[in-house]
């Protein structure tokens, strides 16, 4: 624990030395707007969460404008997702990398905690953490979860594993706050500090991180990973914003489809018209 520690240590004081030189179910009851989806492998209508407004209305405005008609589906991942809605597939070669256009514009995330990735959700893509720290999405491009299934105790596994990263992101926060300590007492070499420092900080993260209520998986969502399946793994970082209602055949033979570079299909995939149910 303690080695793990002080290379965690390391790492930030290198940091820091950079830096001074570098289904949910439908609770609401208003109408949900449908937008189907005509693919060359057959048809999928979604439905657009009305929690989730900025998300449904950019949607339905696209799609009335057409941008995702002739789009590919460009990125699919077996028991995951797939990936379309960048306007710079409809006419790209067949060894364009693809994956980066937009619209111009982002949209504000919208987390509702009742939505999580289970198998079908309609989800937002968009720019990483590291460029993104707000995670607004992309201003067009989405996924639908396929997902794969998980036993009880993977899921049980992983919820701990949630609650561990917590506490290691709220100690990496302290041992920042400590930067100029810990350079001191490493360039000392005085280690007895650093350890009695790094228990202290370790103390004050369990305790913390115990002022918050533990992570854990729902009973609807323990049921829907072990029998459905999904992607838990994404939840509270991508805004899920609908769900297929209809043609998810449709969407396990995308998934199906064969692949090659940056997970591009094959044999191109293509949306041929998005269409709002009035």
């Amino acid at each position: 624990m303690k080695i793990s520690k002080l290379l965690t240590i390391a790492m930030l004081l290198i940091s820091f030395l950079a830096s001074c030189g570098a289904g949910s179910n439908q609770n609401n009851m208003e109408k949900r707007t449908q937008v189907k989806l005509e693919t060359t492998q057959g048809e999928i209508v979604v439905e657009l969460y009305n929690e989730t407004p900025k998300h449904r209305d950019n949607f339905i405005k696209l799609a009335k404008e057409g941008v995702y008609d002739s789009t590919l589906f460009h990125r699919v991942i077996k028991q995951f997702m797939i990936q379309a809605g960048d306007p710079e597939s409809k006419n790209a070669s067949d060894t364009a990398t693809l994956g980066s256009g937009d619209v111009g514009y982002t949209i504000p995330a919208e987390f509702v905690p009742k939505f999580f990735h289970r198998k079908g959700v309609l989800a937002a893509a968009r720019m990483g953490d590291d460029v993104n720290p707000e995670r607004a999405s992309s201003g067009c491009q989405f996924y639908i979860v396929t997902g794969r299934k998980f036993r009880e105790a993977q899921l049980l596994d992983m919820a701990a594993q949630k609650n561990n990263q917590r506490v290691e992101a709220i100690f990496n926060e302290l041992a920042r706050k400590h930067m100029k300590e810990i350079y001191k007492l490493r360039k000392a070499k005085d280690d007895e500090a650093l350890f009695e420092l790094q228990d202290s900080l370790e103390a004050q993260a369990y305790a913390m991180a115990k002022e918050e209520e533990p992570f854990m998986f729902t009973p609807e969502q323990l049921t829907a990973y072990s029998t459905i399946g999904g992607a838990p793994h994404l939840n509270g970082a991508y805004t899920i914003f609908g769900e297929v209602v209809t043609g998810m055949e449709t969407v396990e033979k995308i998934e199906s489809t064969k692949t090659g570079r940056a997970d591009r299909p094959i044999q191109d995939i293509r949306i041929l018209k998005a269409t709002v149910l009035e």
